[in-house]
């Protein structure tokens, strides 16, 4: 039977419905796999509450044969990003299929058309709606669980994305590190030095309450530290508050610490107990027992994703870095974890790999970027 798509209407429940369900039924005998948050999926299809809407566009697509779903995407005109970037950029995301190349090439078609029509001229993907969703397609690392909100795929997903015409754009490394590593005391030493000479100070938070008062200076700190980077966007105010609901609900204080200088903020590190094994479990709803067991793991998990860490611009090569490292391993130790999943690293940052390497981290994921000319 021929392929048909259809853009699906998010004010329709059903086809919403549709669109969220076609993973589990793909990853039904992956045990790896850890669905996302039923509330996180289905955000991005609300255009009246997710705050992207408010300066941005997307379109979603189904790809049935003989009435049953084998497919979907998510095509993406994200305006600030192309407005800070100075492009003409659609992004692809949420691609789910069954290995059927004329499904997935439907697919990418009608995506490349609705991304035509706006003017756009190259797409890249998979990229989220936000600077929270994860990137890139799993190419190394299948046999362990993805950390929390971070993308799993079955293995066949990059030849079906190559044979719509993507080429590789780029890839990005996860690392796993171990508190019993053996652990070079000259980073502790740098660090310590460098707060003294820079006069840098690590701000921790006890309590959520600290923490959410600190949240409106996050878009401060976070769009700071864009300078001097590529293929970001800044975030606007609607898209913290946003954060800091998620924030209310996996944030341990503990793990997020903010350097600065005075008054200035110099830079962070983002961390937060992993829960995924919760959602494993409760196959990402919350209710109606869900919130509980998730509540639970994020005091028994034995992981922690770091997922973000950088320094303002104008403070970079000071040292900043050892400081950083040193930070991280004490939110691992500190926090009574065994395991850390150091999440996405771009590896185009050799000198930082090299570093982490030295570190006795391990580099056992890989997430590729694709990108093809409209």
């Amino acid at each position: 039977m021929p392929i048909t798509i259809t853009e699906i209407d998010t004010t329709d429940r059903a086809e919403v419905g549709q669109f969220l369900d076609l993973p589990f039924r793909l990853y039904r005998n992956v045990p790896q796999w850890a669905p996302p948050l039923a509330i996180d999926a289905r955000r991005p299809l609300d255009r009246r509450k997710h705050p992207f809407y408010r300066h941005s566009d997307a379109a979603f697509f189904l790809a049935r044969r003989d009435g049953a779903v084998v497919g979907r995407l998510a095509v993406i005109d994200n305006r600030h990003y192309n407005e800070f970037n100075r492009e003409r950029t659609a992004f692809f995301n949420l691609f789910e299929c069954e290995d059927d190349v004329e499904a997935s090439r439907a697919l990418f078609d009608a995506a490349f058309g609705w991304a035509t029509a706006r003017g756009l001229n190259k797409i890249i993907g998979p990229k989220g709606f936000t600077a929270l969703d994860g990137i890139g397609l799993l190419v190394k690392g299948f046999e362990h669980r993805p950390a929390f909100g971070i993308a799993y795929n079955l293995p066949y997903y990059p030849a079906l994305v190559e044979a719509s015409g993507f080429d590789v754009d780029g890839e990005l490394v996860s690392g796993y590190l171990s508190p019993r590593a053996p652990w070079p005391e000259k980073v502790d030493q740098i660090a310590e030095r460098v707060k003294q000479k820079r006069g840098f100070q690590v701000a921790r938070f006890t309590t959520r309450r600290e923490l959410m008062a600190f949240v409106p200076r996050l878009r401060e700190l976070y769009n700071a530290a864009l300078p001097g980077t590529t293929g970001n966007t800044p975030l606007t105010d609607d898209e913290v508050a946003m954060m800091a609901g998620q924030l209310k609900w996996f944030a341990d204080p503990r793990l997020i610490k903010i350097v600065t200088k005075g008054d200035e903020l110099v830079g962070f590190l983002f961390a937060y107990p992993d829960v995924s094994a919760a959602l494993q479990r409760c196959k990402g709803r919350l209710l109606p027992f869900g919130w509980l067991d998730l509540l639970l793991e994020l005091k028994r998990t034995k992981w922690v994703n770091i997922n973000g860490a950088a320094i303002v611009e104008k403070h970079r090569g000071l040292g900043g870095t050892a400081l950083l490292f040193s930070e991280m391993r004490k939110s691992v130790i500190e926090g009574g974890f065994e395991h850390a999943d150091i999440v996405q690293i771009g590896v185009e940052n050799e000198k930082m790999q090299r570093e982490m390497r030295d570190l006795g981290i391990d580099f056992y994921k890989t997430h590729r970027v694709y990108r093809r000319g409209l």
